[in-house]
């Protein structure tokens, strides 16, 4: 017997609105498309928000490390920095990958986690923002996530595992309609990979889009095997912003006369400094230092509208958000620019995400926050 309909809501990572529209990507499939505001920040705040339908501010995850001495885990490990030495070995993407692993077994983290580049020394002030799987049961603590509505409203649905590859979640998600799920959330993650290496070679994307319109028609014709009616949604977090120069902000502070730890904290991600002030005059210096960069501090009116103001400060006393197309290098995030980097101002051309389907998308779907809802208004009619 078939199901009425199948709902099926498929991630792709990094699948901008300005890359949607150059490669006309699935016109004819789905139709109805609609550029999204993204959720500033990045992946590590834009799943949650997904998840949940909550901004950042409400969440709590804007980077994946913020500078909290009290509530950091990692005070045994940076204890041992000195065993970590010369850094140009332990710097490197396949041993810190291996050591990532090991710490997350450690520390019994079930969500994504990666050191990056982040220097062991200065792990004792860090805390972690996805110490949880965000995608199952109780995955955000205090705030229901998709799993948690799906569960309560008794619908028969398959949410993807994150870690699986594209190609092997495509798949899970075939045979979870052949076991009679009528919703799916499908998660993908591979395209954003191919934007951050190869984002100004178009005929690199257009044959990632290729290989994911292959699957998605796969997917699509066997859910016309166990539905009268299929709903195919295409939702993204955010673009890429092809890169245009880098700073080494990290460095500018360092030679300052402020002690991290001591007169400061700050976190480096890829597109922004988010600084903590812990003296009286960490402030002027700071600020004296970043003028002669690409960017400006957010405003609180700006901290507000992007999601992220919090009272508390969890995500910094200030926040340097840097001209598009620029990176910072080295940042906590990795020694080297990307060809491509998301994490910029939403307003950005290239930072725009994409909603993308074959039935009318509502007009108050507006952001990538909005996504939970919609998502959970249709689960609802089936």
């Amino acid at each position: 017997m078939k199901h009425k309909t199948i709902e099926i809501f498929l991630f792709i990572d990094a699948l901008g609105w300005q890359i949607v529209n150059d490669h006309n990507f699935l016109t004819e499939l789905l139709p109805n498309r609609k550029k999204i505001t993204m959720q500033f920040g990045y992946s590590s705040s834009a799943i949650p928000t997904i998840l949940s339908g909550k901004t950042p501010a409400e969440h709590g995850h804007l980077g994946l490390f913020r500078f909290a001495p009290d509530t950091s885990p990692f005070k045994k490990i940076s204890e041992m920095a000195w065993l970590f030495k010369p850094a140009s070995f332990w710097n490197r993407g396949r041993v810190r990958h291996h050591l990532s692993k090991l710490l997350k077994k450690l520390y019994g983290f079930t969500g994504y986690f990666q050191l990056y580049r982040m220097p062991i020394w200065k792990l004792k002030f860090m805390d972690y923002c996805e110490k949880r799987d965000l995608f199952v049961a109780n995955g955000m603590e205090n705030i229901d996530n998709l799993h948690d509505i799906l569960s309560k409203n008794k619908v028969n649905f398959h949410i993807s595992n994150w870690r699986l590859s594209d190609e092997d979640n495509f798949g899970a998600a075939g045979k979870a309609i052949e076991e009679g799920k009528n919703f799916l959330f499908v998660y993908t993650a591979s395209f954003d990979g191919t934007l951050h290496d190869k984002v100004k070679d178009f005929t690199a994307v257009q044959n990632k889009l290729d290989t994911i319109e292959t699957h998605i028609e796969e997917l699509y014709s066997k859910a016309q095997e166990y539905a009268e009616t299929v709903h195919f949604t295409i939702i993204s977090d955010h673009g890429m912003t092809p890169l245009a120069g880098t700073v080494d902000i990290m460095q500018a502070v360092e030679d300052s006369t402020l002690v991290f730890g001591q007169d400061y904290g700050a976190c480096f991600d890829s597109t922004m400094a988010r600084f903590y002030y812990l003296s009286e005059n960490a402030a002027s210096v700071i600020t004296e230092i970043m003028k002669k960069f690409p960017g400006h501090f957010l405003s609180r009116d700006e901290e507000i509208k992007y999601g992220i103001y919090r009272a508390d400060r969890m995500f910094g006393d200030a926040v340097f958000l840097l001209d598009a197309g620029i990176q910072i290098v080295p940042s906590d995030m990795g020694d080297k620019p990307l060809n491509g980097m998301h994490g910029f101002a939403p307003e950005d051309k290239n930072s725009f995400a994409a909603i993308l389907s074959n039935t009318p998308i509502p007009e108050k779907v507006e952001n990538v926050a909005d996504y939970f809802n919609f998502m959970t208004e249709r689960a609802k009619n089936l």
